[in-house]
C-alpha cells in the first residue's frame, strides 16, 4: 500500500486476511489528507433521508459524466462501511445516542456526519489505524519515497523507494495499490497538505497505466486568505450552519450567481468569487465569510478546530469577518480504474483521491470523498485479497546509496510550475492562457532533474500532473463542473460528455 489515508488503511484491514501487507508512507504516517477533512462524511443513514437521494445529488453536482453505477456502489455501500467503522471505535458526534448529520452544498438531505465538530478526517483515520495495528500481517514503513512503480513485463511487482537517509531500493511484492492522495500541490494556493503532491498519478502514468478525467480540478471556494498564513481549508459546513459571503464592498453577491445561494455547488461558488475579485479595484482583494450572525458558543463548539486556528492569525470567526480566496482542493481525476481498483496494468490498483472510478464526473459532491476512500479503499482490498492467491510474497532488496544531488534549484522550480498552473489552469481557462501554460511546462522539462532525492521525485510528479492536467484542459473544448473555460462556455454534450483519457499521444474521450 502507497500511502497511509483512509483509502490505503481501509484497503489494508481487508487485504491482511491474504498474506503480509506493507503500509508506506513518505512521512509520518498521520501526514495524508484524510487528517485534514473536516466538513465530515456523507452517508444516507438518517431517518429522513434515502440512498436514492444521495445518488441523485452526487449524479447533479457531477454534471452529466458521473459513472452512475459507481455512484450507486458509493451510496449503497456506504451505510456498511460506517456501521463497520462505528463497531472500530469512531467517535461521530451525537445528540444523546442519536448520530447527527448536516446539510452541504448541493446535499438535499441532512445526510453530513462529523466527529469533533471539524476533525472527521482525523477521527476516522485514527479509528482505522487503531484497527490495523490489530492485525498482524500489517506492517508499517515510514519517511519511505515512491519513486516508482517496479516492473517485470507487463506486470507491476513492486516499488522502488528512496529511504529516510536517501538509499535506494525496491520492494517486490504481488501486487500494488496507489493511495497517495492528490494532486493540490500543483498549484500555488492549495488546502492540501504539503505531501499531495500527484505521486501516485504521475508514477502510474509513467509505467504506462491510463489516466482519466485530469481536467477536473476542484477549487474549494473558501480557503483562509492572511499573510504569511496557509491556506487553511474553511469547511463547507460553515456554509451549512448559516454563513454569508460578502465581496470587498461588504455586500452579499451570491444570489447574482446561483438560486442556492451560499450553498450553490463548488464550482459555481469558486467562480463567483473568483469574478468578484477580478471587478474589485483593490491590490490585494478578497472577499469575506460571515458568521457574526450566529451564535459564538454555537460557532466555538461546532467548529473547534477551525476557530483555534483561525484565532492564531488573529481572526475570531465568531466576532470578525473571515478573509478568504478559493484554493485548489480535491482532484476528480487520477489513475483509470473500474470499480473494484483495477488499473489498467497488471498487478497495479488505485483508489481514494489517486484513482478515477468516474464516482465524481465533472464536481466532487462536498463530503463524498472519505465515503470514496472507505466504499473502494475495501474493494480494491478485497480485490486484491481474491487475485492474490498464487502471487509470490513481497521481498526487500538491499539498499544502495542514491546519488548525490543538489536541492538548491527545487524549490524555484516548483514555485514556478505552481505560478503558471495557478494563473493560466485555475479556476478560468482559455485557449491562449492553457496554451501558454502547455509551452511553459514543455520548456521547464529540462530543469527536472535525475531522480535523487524525495523532493526531486516530488519535482518531477508536480511537473508530470501539471503536463497532464494542462493537456486535458486543452482538449476539452467546453465547460462543465470545475472545468470552465470563458472561450467555450456553455456544454457540448455531442462531443464531450464523455470521460477523457490522457497519453503521450495525446487525449482521447470515451
Amino acid at each position: 500500500m502507497v500511502g497511509a489515508g483512509v483509502a490505503g488503511l481501509r484497503a489494508a484491514i481487508d487485504l491482511a486476511e491474504a498474506g503480509e501487507v506493507l503500509v508506506l508512507s513518505k512521512l509520518e504516517l498521520t501526514e495524508s489528507a484524510t487528517q485534514y477533512a473536516q466538513g465530515g462524511i456523507a452517508v444516507a443513514l438518517s431517518d429522513e433521508d434515502e440512498i436514492s437521494l444521495h445518488l441523485q445529488d452526487t449524479i447533479n453536482a457531477g454534471d452529466g459524466i458521473v459513472n452512475a453505477e459507481a455512484a450507486r456502489v458509493l451510496v449503497e455501500e456506504g451505510p456498511d462501511r460506517i456501521q463497520e467503522l462505528i463497531e472500530w471505535g469512531t467517535q461521530f458526534d451525537r445528540k444523546g445516542t442519536r448520530l447527527t448529520f448536516t446539510r452541504e452544498a448541493a446535499h438535499s438531505r441532512d445526510r453530513v456526519l462529523h466527529a469533533h465538530g471539524d476533525s472527521t478526517g482525523r477521527e476516522i483515520g485514527r479509528a482505522l489505524h487503531a484497527k490495523a495495528v490489530t492485525l498482524k500481517n500489517i506492517s508499517f514503513c515510514e519517511f519511505e519515497f515512491t519513486a516508482g512503480l517496479h516492473t517485470e513485463g507487463p506486470r507491476v511487482c513492486g516499488v522502488k523507494l528512496i529511504g529516510a537517509a536517501g538509499e535506494l531500493h525496491t520492494v517486490n511484492s504481488g501486487a500494488v495499490l496507489l493511495a497517495t492522495g492528490g494532486a493540490g500541490n500543483v498549484y500555488s494556493n492549495t488546502t492540501n497538505p504539503p505531501v499531495a503532491t500527484a505521486d501516485g498519478v504521475a508514477m502510474a502514468y509513467r509505467a504506462g497505466a491510463e489516466i482519466s478525467d485530469m481536467e477536473f480540478v476542484q477549487f474549494h471556494p473558501t480557503a483562509l486568505y492572511v499573510k504569511n498564513a496557509p491556506r487553511f481549508l474553511l469547511s463547507e459546513a460553515l456554509r451549512g450552519e448559516g454563513a454569508i459571503l460578502r465581496n470587498a464592498e461588504l455586500n452579499r453577491f451570491m444570489a447574482k450567481y446561483h438560486e442556492a445561494g451560499e450553498l450553490a455547488p463548488r464550482d459555481v461558488v469558486a467562480r463567483a468569487i473568483a469574478h468578484e475579485l477580478e471587478v474589485c479595484l483593490l491590490k490585494d482583494p478578497v472577499v469575506y465569510l460571515d458568521l457574526t450572525h450566529l451564535k459564538e458558543n454555537h460557532i466555538k463548539a461546532r467548529f473547534p478546530r477551525i476557530y483555534e486556528t483561525c484565532l492564531k492569525y488573529n481572526v475570531d470567526i465568531a466576532v470578525d469577518l473571515i478573509p478568504v480566496r478559493p484554493a485548489a482542493h480535491y482532484l476528480m481525476g487520477g489513475v483509470r480504474t473500474d470499480l473494484h481498483g483495477r488499473s489498467s496494468l497488471s498487478g497495479l490498483y488505485a483508489a481514494g483521491e489517486t484513482a478515477c472510478t468516474g464516482v465524481h464526473g465533472a464536481n466532487r459532491l462536498a463530503s463524498n470523498s472519505l465515503l470514496e476512500g472507505l466504499v473502494f479503499g475495501a474493494r480494491a482490498g478485497q480485490t486484491m485479497r481474491a487475485e492474490m492467491e498464487s502471487a509470490p510474497a513481497a521481498s526487500n532488496s538491499p539498499g544502495q546509496p542514491a546519488s548525490p544531488q543538489s536541492e538548491a534549484g527545487m524549490e524555484p522550480l516548483v514555485r514556478e510550475i505552481q505560478q503558471l498552473m495557478w494563473t493560466h489552469v485555475g479556476i478560468v481557462r482559455t485557449r491562449k492562457g492553457l496554451t501558454e501554460a502547455l509551452q511553459q511546462l514543455q520548456r521547464l522539462q529540462e530543469k527536472i532533474p535525475p531522480l535523487g532525492s524525495r523532493r526531486s521525485g516530488e519535482a518531477a510528479n508536480i511537473h508530470t500532473a501539471a503536463l497532464l492536467i494542462t493537456r486535458s484542459a486543452l482538449a476539452r473544448l467546453e465547460s462543465r463542473g470545475a472545468h470552465y473555460r470563458t472561450d467555450y462556455p456553455e456544454h457540448e454534450d455531442a462531443r464531450f460528455k464523455k470521460h477523457s483519457i490522457v497519453g503521450e499521444k495525446g487525449v482521447r474521450f470515451v
